[in-house]
C-alpha cells in the first residue's frame, strides 16, 4: 500500500469510528435514526446543510465543469447564494408545519398540506427517482477520487464497493446522528483542501489568478465568456432559476430541516451560508488551473481535471490527503441521502401497505432498505457514463417539479388543490423524463418556438408546463378539492 492509499484508508476508518460513536446515548427509533430526534442545535443543523452542499460535486463537478465549459460554471456560485437567501423565508414555515403535524419526511408535508395521501405517495416516488442520480454522483466521484489518488492501488469499482460498504455500515448503525458529527470532520478538511488547491495551483502553475485567466484567454479566446448558443445567457439564467428553486427540495435537504431544535437555526444559517458557497469558487479556480496543464479531457473525463493536476504537482502523501477529503465529500452526503431515501421509502411507500406497523418494525425495515438502495445506486454507477454535473442537473430538473405545489401551499391561497398539484407534478416530470429517455431537446420538442426558448434548461420548460396545468386543473376541479394551505404557518413568523 502506498502513502496515498494509507492516508485514504485511515481517514475512512476514522470517519466510520466517529459516526458510530455519535449514536451513543440515543435510542435508535425511526425518528432518532431519520431526523436526529428533532433536537440538533444550530451548529449541527448548519453542518448538515453544508454537509449536503459539500459533495463530490464540490470537488470534481465544479472543477470539472470549469475545466470543460469555462464561464458557464459560475452558475454554481449564483444559484447556491440565491438558494441560501431563499432559505431565510422558505425553511422556517416548513419546519413549523412538520413539527406541528409530526412529519419526518418530505412527502408527509405535501400529503398533510393538501389533505391527500395520494399526493404524498406521488411526491415520494418523484423524490426517490430524483435522488438516484444524486447518489450516483457520490459513488461515481468516490470511485474516481480513490482510484486516482491511490495511484491505481484500488480500481474505481473496488473503491465504489468499499465506500458503499462503509456508508451502509455508517447509516445502519448510527443514522442521522453519525452523519451530522462526521460532517464536522469532513467540512474542516474539505474547506482547508479546497481553499489551498484553489490558490496554490493557479500561483504554482501560472503565477497567480490574473495571469492564469490571461493565459487561458490568449490560448482559448472566449472560453471564459458565455457562448452565443448552447450554454449561453438564457441557459445560464434558466439553470440558476431551476437549481435555486430545487436546492432544498432534495429529500435529504428537506429532511435535514426537520432535525433543528428551533426555527431560528435557519435564519442564523442563511446569513453565513453564502460564505460556504465560496468554496465552490476555489474548486473552480483549481479546474481553470488545469485547462492548459492537463489538456485533452472531454465528456465525463473532465471530472478528472483537479485530480490529474494534483497528482502532477504534489507528493503522494498529500495526494492522499486530497483523496481523503474527496472521499468524505461522497460518504457523508451520501449517508444523509441514504437515510432520507430509506425513511421516505418506509414511511410513505411501505407503511401505507402495512398500516399497523410499529415504530420498532419500521426502524428495522428502514435499516434493510438502506443497503438495498445502496446496491441499486452502485449498480447504476458502474454502468453509467454521464459527467457529474450532467447527472446533477438531470436530478434538479426532476426534483424542482415539486416547487410549484410547495410554494402554493406556503402562500396559503386556495387557488391550487390536490388534483392540480398532482397533475402539475406529473406533467413537469413527464416532460423531463421524455427528454432523458428519448434524447430529445427543447428544440426538437418545440421546433416552432423562438430561438431563445430552445436554449432554456429543459427543467424550466417542465416547470412552466407544470404551473399552467396545476392552475388549470385546480380551477376546473375547485369544487371537488379543498384549497391547499399550510394554515397557521405563515411564511413570516411573528416578530
Amino acid at each position: 500500500m502506498n502513502a496515498a492509499a494509507a492516508v485514504i484508508a485511515l481517514t475512512l476508518l476514522l470517519s466510520v469510528g466517529v459516526g458510530l460513536r455519535a449514536r451513543r446515548g440515543a435510542a435508535m427509533n425511526l425518528e432518532q435514526w431519520g431526523v436526529g430526534g428533532r433536537g440538533f442545535p444550530a451548529v449541527l443543523v448548519f453542518v448538515l446543510m453544508a454537509g449536503e452542499l459539500y459533495t463530490t460535486f464540490t470537488f470534481l463537478g465544479a472543477s470539472g465543469f470549469a475545466y470543460g465549459h469555462g464561464g458557464a460554471a459560475f452558475y454554481i456560485i449564483v444559484y447556491t447564494c440565491l438558494a441560501f437567501a431563499m432559505s431565510y423565508w422558505l425553511l422556517p414555515p416548513i419546519w413549523r408545519f412538520a413539527r406541528q403535524h409530526g412529519a419526518i419526511t418530505q412527502p408527509e408535508v405535501f400529503a398533510k398540506a393538501y389533505g391527500s395521501p395520494a399526493l404524498g405517495w406521488l411526491v415520494a416516488v418523484v423524490a426517490l427517482v430524483a435522488l438516484v442520480p444524486y447518489l450516483i454522483v457520490q459513488f461515481k466521484g468516490l470511485g474516481l477520487i480513490v482510484q486516482l489518488t491511490s495511484y491505481g492501488a484500488l480500481t474505481p469499482a473496488t473503491a465504489v464497493w468499499l465506500g458503499a460498504a462503509a456508508m451502509t455500515l455508517h447509516v445502519t448503525l448510527s443514522g442521522m446522528h453519525g452523519s451530522a458529527v462526521t460532517a464536522v470532520v469532513k467540512d474542516v478538511l474539505v474547506l482547508a483542501v479546497c481553499v489551498f488547491l484553489g490558490l496554490y495551483l493557479p500561483f504554482h502553475h501560472h503565477g497567480g489568478l490574473t495571469p492564469m485567466f490571461e493565459r487561458i484567454e490568449a490560448v482559448r479566446p472566449g472560453f471564459l465568456a458565455l457562448p452565443e448558443t448552447g450554454q449561453n445567457r438564457v441557459w445560464f439564467a434558466s439553470t440558476v432559476v431551476l437549481s435555486s428553486l430545487g436546492m432544498y427540495l432534495w429529500p435529504h435537504a428537506f429532511s435535514a430541516t426537520f432535525t433543528a431544535k428551533s426555527e431560528r437555526s435557519f435564519r442564523k444559517n442563511a446569513m453565513v451560508m453564502p460564505l460556504y458557497a465560496l468554496v465552490m469558487l476555489f474548486s473552480m479556480f483549481a479546474g481553470f488551473a488545469a485547462v492548459l496543464q492537463v489538456p485533452g479531457l472531454a465528456g465525463g473525463q473532465v471530472d478528472l481535471a483537479l485530480l490529474k493536476l494534483s497528482i502532477q504537482t504534489f507528493d503522494p502523501w498529500f495526494v492522499g490527503v486530497i483523496g481523503a477529503a474527496g472521499m468524505l465529500t461522497a460518504l457523508v452526503p451520501g449517508s444523509i441521502m441514504l437515510i432520507s431515501a430509506a425513511t421516505l421509502l418506509v414511511r410513505n411507500l411501505y407503511l401505507p401497505l402495512r398500516p399497523g406497523s410499529s415504530d420498532a418494525h419500521l426502524g428495522r425495515v428502514s435499516r434493510i432498505a438502506a443497503p438495498l438502495l445502496t446496491l441499486l445506486a452502485v449498480s447504476l454507477t458502474l454502468h453509467g457514463g454521464s459527467s457529474i454535473v450532467s447527472l446533477l442537473i438531470m436530478g434538479f430538473s426532476i426534483v424542482t417539479q415539486l416547487a410549484p405545489s410547495l410554494l402554493a401551499a406556503l402562500i396559503g391561497r386556495p387557488r391550487v388543490n390536490r388534483f392540480g398539484a398532482m397533475a402539475g407534478i406529473l406533467t413537469g416530470v413527464g416532460m423531463v423524463a421524455s427528454t432523458v429517455l428519448s434524447g430529445a431537446t427543447t428544440k426538437t420538442l418545440l421546433p416552432f418556438a423562438p430561438g431563445w426558448v430552445h436554449d432554456l434548461n429543459v427543467g424550466v420548460v417542465g416547470l412552466a408546463l407544470n404551473v399552467a396545468v396545476m392552475l388549470g386543473v385546480s380551477r376546473a376541479t375547485r369544487a371537488r378539492g379543498a384549497g391547499a394551505a399550510m394554515r397557521g404557518v405563515p411564511v413570516r413568523s411573528p416578530a
